[in-house]
């Protein structure tokens, strides 16, 4: 499985997000990308971890950075639990078909889980991965050291 580094050039990918849209990863140069990556929807932790991308929108628009959601879900679940989270504006990626694909692509899958490490990847707008931290899967990210990465880089 590839193991993604910082100073790699980011894998392009396209996923739907949770609202059957497509999202492409080099659509996007000229703007750095969080991705967020979290296990499986509907789990405490990982309901706090996408809510603390959508309260912040406003400040990562400001740091010119796309703040997404990430894990192997399907399009109707992501759907279905952005609606109980009241997450209108951060796209959650369903990376379910072919399972995981993507996530394997960044070393983030874990295969005998089948599902995702809980992790945070930046990529710059010219494509690098310039932050990449995993947490232990009960830990919720620190929404602030990324803010704080993001205004320094």
């Amino acid at each position: 499985m590839p193991k993604i580094n910082i100073g790699d050039i980011a894998p392009d990918f396209t996923l739907k997000d949770h609202h059957s849209k497509e999202f492409t990863l080099s659509e996007l140069k000229g703007k750095k990308v969080l991705l967020s990556f979290h296990p499986l929807a509907w789990t405490k932790v990982c309901a706090e971890q996408m809510k603390s991308l959508e309260v912040n929108k406003e400040l990562f628009d400001e740091l010119n950075t796309v703040a997404v959601g990430f894990s192997v879900d399907t399009v109707p679940c992501k759907h279905a639990w952005a609606k109980d989270l009241k997450v209108w504006n951060t796209a959650l990626l369903c990376d379910f078909w072919p399972h995981g694909e993507v996530a394997q692509k960044f070393g983030m899958f874990r295969e005998e889980q089948g599902f995702t490490e809980r992790a945070n990847i930046i990529i710059h707008e010219k494509g690098i991965v310039i932050f990449i931290k995993v947490y232990d899967i009960p830990t919720l990210p620190d929404i602030q050291e990324i803010i704080e990465f993001l205004k320094s880089s």
